[in-house]
C-alpha cells in the first residue's frame, strides 16, 4: 500500500473528499489531486508539514502517513540512483552558470558539458538548493510572511504554500526552472568553488538572509577512535540499503566526518556507498 492508496481508502471510509484534505493541509485542491493521482510523489516527511495535518483529519495514528511516505521514497530513490543520471533543465544549468563567479564561468561550463549531469554539477546544485531550503523552511512556519509574499506575487496563500512545499521536496534529480526562478534566483547572489579542495563559497542576498556568506568544504579527520553514527548503524541493519557491503566499504563509511552537529541518516550512507563504488570518482595509480 502506498500513500495515495491509504489516503483514498480513508477518504472513502470517512465520507470525505479532496476539498476537506486541501483545507486541512492548507494547500490547493490541485495539489491533493496530483498527490492522489500519483502525478506528484509524496513529499519527504522532514521537508513538509502536511502529514500531521492530513493524519488528523483522516484519523490515522501519528506518524503513519510519514512512515509510509518515507518507505515509498526510499524505494523510488534506489531506482533513480541505479539509473543513468539525466541532464538538468537547460534553464537550471544556465542559472547556475550565471550565478558562478564570472572569472570561472567558462571553466565550470566546460566541466558541466562533459557529462549530462556529472558529479561536480550535482554537488554544486545540491549545495545551492540546500542553502536556500534552510531559509525557506523557516519561512514555512511564518504565516503572515507567506501571506504577504503571496499577495505581492498575485497568488493565494494556499498556492504560495504549495510552491514552498514543492521546493522543499525538490532535490538535484527534480529541481525545476520554476523553483529556480522563485527561490534560487532571488536568494543567491553568486557562488565560487576551489576545484583543488572543492571548497564552495555561496553569497546570499543581504536583504533576505541575515548570514549572507556560506562556505562548505571537505575536512580531514585526525586518526584515532571513531564514534559510530546512529545513521550508519541503521544503514548496516537495513539489508535493503546496504546489500553486499564489504568490510572495506564499511570502514570508509565509518570514517566519514561531520561538523556543526549535522547527523547523517541511513539514506545518506546508501548514497555515499554508491559514490564510493562509482569508478568515475577515482583515478587509477600510475
Amino acid at each position: 500500500m502506498d500513500v495515495s492508496h491509504l489516503i483514498e481508502q480513508k477518504l472513502t471510509d470517512l465520507g470525505l473528499d479532496q476539498r476537506d484534505l486541501a483545507n486541512a493541509a492548507e494547500v490547493t485542491e490541485s495539489y491533493i489531486s496530483q498527490l492522489l493521482s500519483r502525478k506528484k510523489a509524496p513529499p519527504a516527511p522532514d521537508r513538509t508539514d502536511i502529514y500531521d495535518k492530513l493524519g488528523r483529519v483522516l484519523k490515522l495514528p501519528p506518524g503513519k502517513l510519514a512512515g509510509l511516505a518515507d518507505l515509498q521514497r526510499k524505494q523510488e530513490l534506489k531506482k533513480k540512483i541505479e539509473s543513468p543520471p539525466m541532464p538538468l533543465f537547460t534553464e537550471v544549468r544556465q542559472l547556475l552558470i550565471d550565478k558562478c563567479r564570472r572569472a570561472k564561468q567558462r571553466q565550470i561550463l566546460a566541466i558541466f558539458e562533459k557529462e549530462p549531469f556529472g558529479e561536480l554539477e550535482r554537488l554544486i546544485t545540491q549545495k545551492l538548493v540546500d542553502v536556500v531550503k534552510a531559509f525557506v523552511r523557516e519561512e514555512l512556519g511564518r504565516e503572515n510572511r507567506l501571506r504577504a509574499v503571496a499577495q505581492e506575487s498575485g497568488r493565494t496563500y494556499k498556492q504560495m504554500r504549495v510552491s514552498v512545499l514543492d521546493f522543499l521536496d525538490a532535490d538535484v534529480f527534480n529541481i525545476t526552472p520554476e523553483s529556480c526562478v522563485a527561490f534560487l534566483d532571488p536568494m543567491i547572489v553568486s557562488w565560487d568553488i576551489d576545484l583543488a579542495s572543492f571548497g564552495l563559497d555561496i553569497v546570499l542576498n543581504r536583504r533576505i538572509a541575515p548570514a549572507n556568506v556560506k562556505r562548505f568544504e571537505y575536512v580531514e579527520k585526525q586518526a584515532g577512535s571513531v564514534k559510530e553514527e546512529p545513521g550508519l548503524r541503521k544503514f548496516l541493519n537495513d539489508r535493503s540499503l546496504h546489500g553486499d557491503v564489504t568490510p572495506e566499504e564499511v570502514e570508509f563509511l565509518r570514517h566519514l566526518y561531520f561538523k556543526h552537529g549535522r547527523r547523517p541518516t541511513a539514506l545518506y550512507y546508501y548514497r555515499e556507498l554508491q559514490n564510493f563504488r562509482d569508478p568515475l570518482h577515482f583515478q587509477k595509480e600510475m
